[in-house]
């Protein structure tokens, strides 16, 4: 399976983000939208990463830019992972049918059950203009997104 390359229209998608609201990447057009799948909630490295990124969320807002965060986790696990580290990011659960829109995306590990660590960045047409896979035992960081974010606002 291969993570989708920039230069193509992102898939559009709808998931759960609690259990009576859905949230779909449509719904951010208009601005640029960051996609970071990663594989469970509660692992060390998944835990620092999306932490970094709440940290960070003014920074990725200078650039109108939506960060959200997609596993295959419950929309349950994800509210208490969340609340738990105190995420200012959105979770949302590629559940049911599991891996659903990692596969869109080319990021499902099918021998993991989970997604790739992975990150897209999205312009405000709905293109991909930045993507990367990192090992799944690293953690990625934000230098990439952020490189994507300003070279996108430079036009």
């Amino acid at each position: 399976m291969t993570a989708l390359k920039p230069g193509i229209q992102a898939p559009d998608f709808s998931l759960s983000t609690t259990p009576d609201q859905k949230v779909s990447l449509s719904d951010f057009r208009g601005k640029p939208v960051v996609l970071v799948f990663y594989p469970a909630d509660w692992s060390p490295v998944c835990s620092d990463q999306l932490a970094l990124y709440s940290e960070l969320k003014p920074e990725f807002s200078e650039f109108d830019a939506q960060i959200i965060g997609i596993s295959v986790d419950g929309v349950w696990c994800h509210l208490a992972f969340s609340r738990d580290r105190k995420l200012q990011i959105p979770l949302l659960a590629d559940f049911e049918p599991k891996g659903a829109v990692a596969r869109q995306y080319g990021v499902y590990r099918e021998k993991d059950g989970e997604s790739e660590r992975a990150l897209f960045v999205i312009d405000a047409g709905g293109i991909i203009r930045w993507s990367y896979v990192s090992p799944v035992g690293i953690n990625p960081g934000a230098d990439g997104i952020l490189k994507a974010l300003e070279a996108m606002s430079k036009g």
